[in-house]
C-alpha cells in the first residue's frame, strides 16, 4: 500500500476549529473529527452582569442585543467580593421571588424570521440562502449574521466569499477571537482557497503587533501552513508571491531563497515568472546572504575544484592628485577587487545552474497538464450545472494525473474538481475509489463530507459508504448510514434492499424479514407493496429453502391485488422451481388462479399457452392436457374476435387491456424469469431508482418459439 498521503480536511462547526491553525508555525489543514450538518447555531452572547443585590435587584435589566465590543474582557462580570462568613446554624437568606438572571435571547430584525423560513424550508434554494445573507448584511445585526451564516455553511462550506464576509462581519464588531474562528473554520472547509488564506494573512497583518517575534512566528506559520494546503494549486502563485515578498520585508533572504526553491519545483501556471524572479533575487544580492552555509561551502568547494581563470592585469589609470597609492599596492588592490567580483559571479552562474535543471523538468511538467488547465472555466463552487466539457476536462484530467502524477499531486487535483463539481456524484465516488487503495481514514473523510454537507440526498454515493463500512468491518455504522438516508429520502427502494440484504449477509434473516414486512406494510395498497412481497417470497424461498412460507405471502398478496400479472407470474415461476411431479397439482393451481382472475385478456392468453406447454412437457394426465388445449383454443378465438372489432369501429374495452407495466415478460419472448424476482427487464427499473437496475433473469422454459397462437 502506498504511504498515505495527504487528506482533505472535513467542515467543521462553529467553535470546532479554535486551535487549528495555532499560534505557532504549523497551520493545521488536517481533519478534526466526523463531518456533518451542524448544531443549530446558537448566537455567542457577551457574559450576563453579576446578579446585583436584594435592593438593587429590580434595576437589573437585560443587554443591549448588539454589544459594541465582543472581545470578552472588557465586559466579563468583575471577581465577586469575599462574602461574610456565616456561622452554620443559620439558615441561608430567602430566595428573591424573581428568577435569577439568564441569558437573554437576542433580538433579531424585524423581517429576519421572513428570509430565515424561505432558506430552512428548502436548503436546496440556495437563492434563499443568499438573499438571506444580503439581509443579515444589509441589517448588519450581528446575531442574526452568526445565525445565518453557520446555517448556511452547513449547506454549502465551498462558498469561500461568504467566509470572507462573516469573517469581515466579526471584525467589524472587533470581535477578534470570533474573527480567527471564522477564518480557521472557512480554511478547513475549503483550504484550496487562495484569496481566503491571502484575506487571513492580511487580517493578522493588519491586527497584530508586528515588533513582537511571536507575531512573525504566527504568520509565517500561517504562511507555511497555506502552501501546504493549497501550493501544489496549479494557481497558487499569488500566495507563494506573496509569501516571498513578505520575508523580504523581514530581511530573511535565505528564507526568501528557500522558498523559490519550493516553487521552482511545482507546475503552477506562472512558473516562468517565479523563475525570472528568482535569478534577479540570486543575482542582485551577495551569495552569503541568499544561500545557506552549507550550501555556500559546497558551492565553493566546486569552484575550488575549478579554478578561475587568472584576470588579465588592469592598465594603469591616473589617480586624481593627492591620491596616489605606494608603489605596488594599487595594483594588488585592484586585482583582489576583481577576483573578488568573479568569484561571486561565478558563485552566482552556479547558483542559478543548478536550478536551470529543476526548472526544466518543471516546465515540462506544465507543458503536460497546461491543456487541461485551459479547460477549467469555473474553478470555483457554484450551484449551477457545469458544461459538459468542463466535466469531459476534469474527468481526463484526473486519469492522468492517476496514472502518470504522484499521490499528492493527485489528492490537491481530486480536492480542486470536488470544489468545481461537488454537486456531481461520480466525482466524489472516484475520488472515494481512488484513496480506498491508499488510505481508509482518507477514504472514510470523504464519504463523510460527500454525504453530510454536498450530497445528502444522493442514494449511491450512500450506499457506497455502507458497503465500505461494511467492508471494514463497521456494521454498526453501515447500519446507520442507511437508516439515516431512508430517514432522509424515505420511500426508495434500492435503499431498504441494501438493508435487507446486509442483514441477510449477516445471517440475520429474521432481521431481513422485518425489514421486508415493515416495507409492505408502509405501502400497503401501493404498487411497491407487491414488489416487496417478491422479495420475500424469494427470499423465504431461495434463502430459507421454506416454499410454503413463499406461497403464503404471494397468495396474501394476490387476495389483495387479484390484477397484478407479476405476482401470478412470479407464484408460477417459484411452483415451478420445485419438483414438478410432486408440485404438479399446485402449478396447475397457479394456472386456474390467474385464469380466473380479472387479469387483461393478452394475459390470460399467455397463461393459458403456458398451461398447454407445461402439462405437454410435464403433466401426468392426458385428460387435463386436452381440456387445456380446447379452453385455449377459445381463449384464441375470443382474442382474435376482440381484435377484429377495433378494424371495424369499435374500441376495446380499457379494462381489458393490458397495462404496459404488466405486458412486460409475458407478450415477449422471454416469459417469466426463474427466479421469480424480476420479470422481464423495464418495469422494475423503476422501483431501482437512480439506475439502480433490475436483475435480468434468464427464462428457463420459452416456448414461444415453438407454438404457435392460432
Amino acid at each position: 500500500m502506498a504511504a498515505e498521503g495527504p487528506e482533505a480536511p472535513a467542515s467543521p462547526g462553529r467553535g470546532g476549529a479554535e486551535g487549528a491553525l495555532g499560534d505557532g508555525g504549523d497551520g493545521g489543514t488536517g481533519n478534526t473529527g466526523t463531518p456533518g450538518e451542524p448544531e443549530a447555531p446558537v448566537a455567542e452572547l457577551p457574559p450576563p452582569a453579576p446578579t446585583p443585590p436584594e435592593e438593587e435587584q429590580s434595576d437589573a435589566a437585560a443587554p443591549p442585543p448588539i454589544p459594541q465590543s465582543c472581545n470578552g474582557s472588557a465586559i466579563a462580570p468583575p471577581e465577586p467580593e469575599e462574602p461574610p462568613p456565616v456561622a452554620p446554624e443559620e439558615p441561608p437568606p430567602p430566595r428573591d421571588p424573581e428568577p435569577p438572571a439568564e441569558e437573554p435571547t437576542p433580538t433579531y430584525p424585524l423581517d429576519f424570521e421572513k428570509f430565515w423560513q424561505a432558506a430552512r424550508s428548502n436548503p436546496h434554494d440556495f437563492t434563499a440562502w443568499t438573499e438571506l445573507l444580503q439581509y443579515v448584511e444589509q441589517e448588519n445585526h450581528l446575531f442574526a449574521a452568526r445565525k445565518a451564516f453557520d446555517a448556511f455553511f452547513a449547506h454549502y462550506p465551498y462558498c469561500y466569499g461568504y467566509w470572507k464576509k462573516y469573517a469581515d462581519m466579526e471584525r467589524r464588531f472587533d470581535c477578534s477571537r470570533e474573527t480567527e474562528e471564522v477564518f480557521e473554520r472557512g480554511l478547513q472547509s475549503i483550504p484550496l482557497s487562495m484569496d481566503l488564506w491571502i484575506h487571513y494573512i492580511s487580517y493578522l497583518q493588519s491586527t497584530l503587533d508586528m515588533n513582537l517575534p511571536e507575531s512573525i512566528q504566527k504568520i509565517r506559520g500561517v504562511f507555511e501552513a497555506a502552501v501546504a494546503a493549497a501550493g501544489m494549486d496549479f494557481r497558487s502563485d499569488k500566495l507563494w508571491e506573496l509569501y516571498v515578498e513578505w520575508e523580504k520585508e523581514q530581511g530573511d533572504l535565505r528564507a526568501v531563497t528557500g522558498i523559490y526553491d519550493r516553487v521552482l519545483s511545482m507546475p503552477t501556471q506562472l512558473y516562468n515568472h517565479h523563475w525570472e524572479k528568482f535569478k534577479e533575487h540570486v543575482l542582485h544580492n551577495p551569495p552569503k546572504d541568499i544561500l545557506s552555509p552549507e550550501e555556500l561551502l559546497w558551492v565553493q568547494s566546486k569552484l575550488a575544484t575549478d579554478p578561475v581563470p587568472k584576470p588579465p592585469e588592469p592598465e594603469g589609470t591616473e589617480a586624481p592628485p593627492g591620491e596616489d597609492l605606494p608603489p605596488g599596492v594599487e595594483g594588488k588592490a585592484a586585482a583582489a577587487e576583481t577576483q573578488g567580483d568573479l568569484d561571486q559571479e561565478k558563485i552566482r552562474e552556479l547558483v542559478i545552474s543548478m536550478r536551470q535543471q529543476i526548472y526544466a523538468q518543471n516546465e515540462a511538467e506544465v507543458s503536460k497538464r497546461w491543456n487541461f488547465e485551459d479547460g477549467i472555466k469555473r474553478p470555483y463552487f457554484h450551484v449551477k450545472p457545469l458544461e459538459r466539457a468542463q466535466l469531459r476536462n476534469w474527468r481526463d484530467y484526473l486519469d492522468y494525473e492517476m496514472a502518470a502524477g504522484s499521490h499528492e499531486r493527485t489528492i490537491v487535483l481530486f480536492e480542486r474538481c470536488v470544489i468545481a463539481c461537488a454537486l456531481y456524484e461520480e466525482f466524489w465516488i472516484k475520488y472515494t475509489k481512488y484513496l480506498e487503495n491508499h488510505t481508509v481514514t482518507g477514504a472514510r473523510s470523504v464519504f463523510q463530507r460527500a454525504c453530510g454537507y454536498h450530497l445528502p440526498r444522493k442514494p449511491n454515493i450512500h450506499l457506497l459508504w455502507a458497503a465500505f463500512e461494511e467492508k471494514q468491518g463497521n456494521l454498526d455504522e453501515a447500519r446507520r448510514i442507511l437508516r439515516c438516508f431512508e430517514e432522509t429520502v424515505p420511500g426508495l427502494a434500492m435503499v431498504r434492499l441494501r438493508r435487507v440484504s446486509l442483514e441477510r449477509r449477516q445471517g440475520n434473516l429474521e432481521e431481513a424479514e422485518a425489514l421486508l414486512l415493515e416495507a409492505m406494510r408502509a405501502n400497503e395498497g401501493l404498487p411497491l407493496a407487491s414488489f416487496y412481497a417478491v422479495k420475500l417470497a424469494r427470499q423465504a424461498c431461495k434463502v430459507q429453502k421454506n416454499l410454503g412460507k413463499a406461497r403464503k405471502v404471494l397468495v396474501e398478496a394476490l387476495e389483495k391485488e387479484p390484477d397484478n400479472t407479476r405476482l401470478h407470474a412470479n407464484l408460477l415461476e417459484m411452483e415451478f422451481g420445485a419438483d414438478v411431479r410432486q408440485n404438479e397439482g399446485n402449478t396447475m393451481s397457479c394456472f386456474e388462479r390467474a385464469l380466473r382472475s380479472p387479469l387483461p385478456d393478452e394475459a390470460k392468453l399467455v397463461f393459458s399457452q403456458r398451461r398447454v406447454e407445461f402439462l405437454e412437457d410435464f403433466g401426468s394426465n392426458i385428460h387435463s392436457l386436452l381440456t387445456a388445449y380446447d379452453e385455449h383454443q377459445k381463449i384464441l378465438k375470443q382474442h382474435a374476435a376482440r381484435k377484429r372489432a377495433p378494424e371495424n369501429g369499435a374500441d376495446e374495452p380499457d379494462d381489458k387491456r393490458l397495462r404496459p407495466d404488466d405486458s412486460s415478460g409475458l407478450l415477449g419472448p422471454l416469459s417469466f424469469s426463474t427466479s421469480g424476482g424480476d420479470v422481464g427487464s423495464t418495469p422494475y427499473n423503476y422501483w431501482y431508482q437512480h439506475g439502480y437496475g433490475a436483475y435480468s433473469y434468464q427464462s428457463p422454459w420459452n416456448y414461444n418459439q415453438y407454438y404457435s397462437q392460432s
